[in-house]
């Protein structure tokens, strides 16, 4: 004996599913990239990703392209607000907002930024796991899903040369990322980059994880490499900044809902 028929399945145009939201005019895109900025920062406070005054998280200005938003010198990421916020030129000279930003650290993103006019963000802080993974000198190799997405499409800056405060090392840093997602610096961190803060956020935090992973796996045995060929095809899959901004947005939901002050 059959049950009751069960209700028609949904129209998929009437179930919901974020996506990159379009701006009509630059002042509401700046307001956006803004908000995501700080909410990036208060994301990175709580996972534990700054150290002191190192960490810093830029965007792009979409109407002055050679201008960056950052977060302000010595603010904890937790309080940073959208008001917060510090834009300045890509010499580091602040433009907008009522504090210092830290000019060894700008100087690489900004000449991250003039190399690469696809980066709307780019993300470094000196996170445990990532300084340990640069302290070896190693790359993410392809063990996980996750660290697929990584695959072939992340290098090594292989120098140490203290603390970055010079445009030349800044070049050198941008040459060596050259169209990629991220970068090891080697006895440093990381650095990732994307085309909106999410993406820029979500890679930098996956990177984070995929490198803890890595250690763990490293320190228990021997890991099992995906092959080439799946990697590949894993990367092409999940390796997309369309993708990241996907997988970030539940992290946004959280931090906006439970820290709404942040936009203030």
């Amino acid at each position: 004996m059959h049950g009751p028929t069960p209700p028609l399945p949904l129209p998929t145009d009437r179930l919901r599913f974020a996506m990159p939201p379009m701006h009509e005019s630059s002042e509401d895109e700046r307001r956006h990239r803004k908000e995501r900025l700080a909410g990036a920062l208060r994301i990175f406070g709580r996972l534990g990703f700054e150290d002191g005054v190192s960490g810093h998280i830029t965007a792009r200005d979409p109407e002055y392209s050679d201008c960056f938003w950052v977060n302000p010198f010595g603010m904890p990421f937790k309080h940073v607000t959208v008001s917060d916020l510090v834009m300045a030129n890509q010499d580091g000279q602040v433009i907008e907002g009522r504090y210092h930003v830290n000019q060894a650290a700008f100087t690489v993103h900004a000449q991250v930024h003039a190399a690469r006019p696809d980066v709307v963000a780019v993300a470094h802080c000196h996170s445990v796991h990532g300084r340990a993974l640069s302290a070896l000198g190693d790359l993410l190799d392809p063990i996980t899903q996750e660290s697929c997405a990584f695959y072939e499409d992340h290098a090594l800056y292989d120098a140490y040369t203290g603390v970055a405060v010079d445009a030349e090392e800044g070049r050198r840093i941008a040459a060596a990322l050259d169209t990629r997602k991220a970068l090891v610096l080697r006895n440093h961190g990381l650095l990732t980059v994307g085309d909106s803060v999410d993406a820029a956020a979500w890679w930098f935090l996956s990177m984070e994880r995929s490198s803890q992973v890595q250690l763990t796996a490293r320190a228990a045995g021997r890991p099992i490499i995906i092959d080439h060929k799946q990697a590949v095809a894993t990367r092409e899959q999940l390796g997309g900044d369309l993708v990241a901004w996907i997988n970030y947005q539940p992290l946004w939901q959280d931090i906006s809902r439970s820290e709404p002050d942040l936009l203030s």
